[in-house]
């Protein structure tokens, strides 16, 4: 959980105690810090059954969005998703940088880069995953992580990158081992590839934050890596090819 997030909770609990220790002393009726307590667990209760968790979500990100560090890292967090998804061909269908900005697209969850699993799911739908998509898919899900050691040495954030193929590889039947081995090729390949493509992620984070389109962002990466710019097929073409 990011740091303004604990550091909110911590003052409001905080907050609420005080009141219930000095409110005899200041003459401050029992019923404030009761009733203050009372509302919480009631918008909690709500939230919990009304909107599946989300208000939370919305809260803890907007407390967490007052920080430029932590946008700024979100930023190329989400931006490594997107290169990897250019570069290993797997269309991006949409992104969002936040969990107000993902609400209002209608999406549930923080936010994030929405690509195209067509050919993921094709597979699993007849039961077997193919090495040439599990590689791509995996280099996909774990390029935010390799983005963020790469711009600060180190990763906060891909713990639900991480669910994501783990619930895969559970999915399959494989072994913890061999997730681990799969996790460590891809952390090495995806290493070498935003490293050799640093220009694309620098461009591509400018863009981003300006909130460029899908296929905006698309034409910044092929100007930064020298391709000639073409017309994205569209996700629909793409899926209804792979189908079975």
């Amino acid at each position: 959980m990011p740091q303004p997030v604990l550091n909110l909770f911590a003052i409001t609990i905080f907050g609420l105690t005080m009141m219930a220790l000095w409110g005899p002393v200041i003459h401050l009726s029992p019923l404030v810090p009761a009733t203050a307590t009372l509302t919480m667990l009631g918008l909690v209760a709500v939230d919990a059954v009304g909107l599946q968790g989300q208000g939370a979500g919305l809260l803890r990100d907007w407390v967490a969005q007052r920080s430029p560090a932590y946008r700024q890292r979100i930023l190329y967090h989400e931006a490594g998703h997107f290169l990897v998804a250019y570069l290993r061909e797997i269309p991006v269908t949409g992104y969002s940088l936040s969990a107000w900005e993902a609400f209002q697209q209608g999406q549930p969850g923080q936010g994030g880069i929405r690509f195209a699993s067509g050919p993921l799911q094709a597979e699993l739908a007849q039961g077997q995953v193919s090495a040439h998509w599990l590689n791509r898919y995996t280099q996909v899900w774990l390029a935010g992580i390799a983005a963020e050691i790469l711009i600060y040495g180190q990763a906060l954030g891909g713990r639900d990158d991480r669910q994501q193929l783990a619930t895969l590889w559970r999915g399959l039947g494989r072994s913890e081992a061999e997730r681990q081995a799969q996790e460590r090729w891809a952390m090495h390949q995806l290493r070498q590839q935003l490293q050799t493509h640093r220009a694309a992620l620098e461009a591509l984070v400018v863009a981003m934050a300006a909130r460029a389109s899908v296929a905006e962002c698309q034409q910044v990466i092929a100007q930064a890596i020298g391709q000639v710019v073409q017309t994205p097929i569209p996700v629909e073409t793409i899926q209804a090819e792979i189908s079975p």
